[in-house]
């Protein structure tokens, strides 16, 4: 089992920047890779940046250049930099991570943050 516990939502102006950080904890072999996720209300989720345990990383075409992922290995912990935050960027963002729950395991089982509200808005 992974508990992720996510911080640094908050509201900002346009033109701002967030730091979001997401730390994964408990009972589990291995992370294969951690990401972002936001959803506005009324839409659907969608992915706004992955990054696997060997470092690859992919972002949605709206915040290239914008944001950033990274991950401390060390201490199970993934980031996300948000810079030049515009209004569309609001929502609640979610970190997930994708894991093995034991050794020898076939199955990587899709875990959920609570989520972290962000809001562009002058």
């Amino acid at each position: 089992q992974v508990q992720l516990v996510e911080s640094g939502g908050g509201l900002v102006q346009p033109g701002g920047s967030l730091r979001l950080s997401c730390a994964a904890s408990g009972s589990f072999f291995s992370i294969n890779a951690m990401g972002w996720y936001r959803q506005a209300p009324g839409k659907q989720r969608e992915l706004v940046a992955a990054i696997t345990s060997g470092g690859n990383t992919n972002y949605r075409d709206s915040v290239k250049g914008r944001f950033t992922i990274s991950k401390d290995n060390a201490k199970n912990t993934v980031y996300l930099q948000m810079n030049s935050l515009k209004p569309e960027d609001t929502a609640v963002y979610y970190c997930n991570a994708d894991a093995l729950r034991y050794p020898g395991g076939t199955t990587y089982y899709r875990y959920w943050g609570q989520g972290t509200q962000v809001t562009v808005s002058s």
